[in-house]
């Protein structure tokens, strides 16, 4: 992740910026709500200000250890020290929002480095505040309310994409459109002016000649590019847009991100790409930029439920429905929040009055490692569409609940995890920052403490298909 930090920093200073003449920095990005001129949601988002310090600096070494012999004796001892105190969800917070303000260049990966140091002293000059490098509680204030206010502005979304299993940071305003791409997927506007697509090769190929091999592209015209162990980016252009694209290599497969984008909407587009780029999630176990702060929540959010009783009573993920005053259920209406458990993560809804539902048969048996996935996936991956689908999938090997190897097909949160009969093994929910599927018998138990008796009557894969039902979560 130290590579990927150079790799950001070499996007901001030499990369999108370098296509055109650089234009004067945005004075008021990041400036508190009362002392701005202009509302915190007015678009185009304001562009991030570009690095000052000379190009043939040498950089210095990132920290490894904050708090050691081995961190960086360039910054003063009260420096470290101020960023060893804070949490590591706190520092992946400030890298964060630092990256929507525009002043930090480096990973979301929750470490002490200068880069972050010199950011946070950028940004509080540009507050008028004393420039110590270490946030105060109004720095940290600000620094939210800013990049909540340009998260907001772009539509910013984290999804998860079906096809490469990778993680992606898309800002809905502007890509509206999701559609399957020739390797992956692709979200683009309404006319194709902005194009966010992912990619996934497998190969045995060397890093090295899939690089070679992106820069040669048809038509693209690379202006600036690196190359490390496991990793690359380039930047330049593509045609007549505007091009970045990062790619990650991991047991013989390479998973990348391409944006492409016109010179018109650069206003827009430019303070976007570094906080796409260091959104995206490859490979499970890459840190995600999101998990330092709860994720901006949709307005209206889509997931997936199990019938487990005739009488109307449905299992789904907590986190789906937390703080929804509406709950509905296509075909069914309101539905009615029984119960949560936050340990399992488990949630249980009822419809009152449910006619021709379809009871899941919940297994005594415990969770396999491959399982199918039943659910629904969300309306945009599917064009608009309801439809229950299914999902080939391994879980990772442990006691108790268990992690999804791999990604979650957007709209699957609640679905259903299924044994090779047909029975209802696990649900998914999504638990620090991973998704993991609740087996059987944690289900069982939490039905039990609401006096609800679940179907345990094997009755095939047809009927774990029908007793799948969307979720529809409404916050406003």
């Amino acid at each position: 992740m130290r590579a990927f930090a150079a790799i950001l920093a070499m996007i901001l200073t030499t990369g999108v910026a370098a296509q055109g003449a650089p234009k004067a920095p945005n004075k008021n990005a990041g400036q508190p709500a009362a002392k701005s001129t202009a509302a915190p949601t007015a678009t185009p988002i304001p562009k991030p200000r570009l690095a000052t310090k000379p190009a043939a600096k040498p950089a210095k070494p990132a920290v490894a250890d904050i708090g050691t012999a081995n961190a960086n004796p360039a910054k003063p001892p009260a420096l470290r020290e101020a960023y060893a105190a804070m949490s590591v969800a706190d520092r992946m917070a400030l890298q964060s929002g630092l990256t929507w303000a525009g002043d930090y260049s480096g990973a979301i990966d929750g470490e002490f480095s200068d880069r972050l140091a010199d950011a946070m002293k950028a940004y509080q000059k540009r507050r008028n505040v004393v420039a110590t490098g270490i946030p105060t509680a109004d720095d940290r204030a600000a620094i939210a309310a800013t990049a909540s206010a340009r998260q907001n502005a772009a539509g910013w979304r984290m999804v998860e994409d079906p096809v490469t299993g990778a993680r992606v940071g898309i800002p809905e305003k502007f890509a509206t459109k999701a559609t399957p791409g020739p390797i992956g997927t692709r979200w683009s506007s309404e006319q194709g002016q902005l194009q966010i697509e992912t990619f996934r090769i497998e190969t045995a190929a060397t890093l090295e000649t899939i690089f070679a091999q992106q820069k040669k592209q048809p038509r693209r015209r690379i202006t600036s590019s690196m190359l490390r162990p496991d990793s690359f980016v380039m930047t330049g252009m593509q045609g007549l847009k505007k091009l970045a694209v990062v790619g990650f290599a991991r047991n013989g497969e390479v998973r990348g991100l391409t944006i492409l984008y016109d010179q018109a909407m650069e206003g827009s587009i430019d303070p976007l790409v570094a906080p796409m780029m260091a959104a995206y999630v490859p490979f499970a176990g890459y840190m995600m930029a999101t998990a330092a702060a709860p994720a901006i929540r949709r307005n209206v959010e889509y997931g997936s439920g199990v019938v487990v009783s005739a009488a109307g009573y449905i299992v789904t993920d907590r986190e789906l429905i937390d703080g929804c005053p509406i709950v509905t259920l296509p075909g069914h209406g309101r539905a009615e929040r029984i119960a949560d458990d936050p340990d399992s993560g488990l949630a249980l809804l009822r419809v009152y009055g449910a006619r021709g539902v379809t009871a899941a048969s919940v297994a005594d048996a415990t969770l396999p490692n491959d399982v199918t996935l039943v659910g629904i996936a969300d309306p945009r991956m599917q064009n608009g569409g309801g439809a229950v689908t299914t999902v080939n999938a391994h879980l990772q090997p442990a006691a108790g609940s268990r992690a999804l190897d791999g990604s979650m097909t957007p709209g699957f949160t609640g679905a259903a995890a299924t044994d090779a009969q047909g029975r209802v093994t696990g649900v998914l929910v999504r638990k620090a920052q991973q998704v993991v599927a609740v087996p059987a018998d944690t289900i069982k138990r939490f039905l039990a403490r609401q006096s609800v008796m679940p179907n345990s009557t094997p009755n095939g894969i047809a009927a774990a298909q029908a007793s799948v039902v969307r979720v529809i979560c409404v916050r406003k």
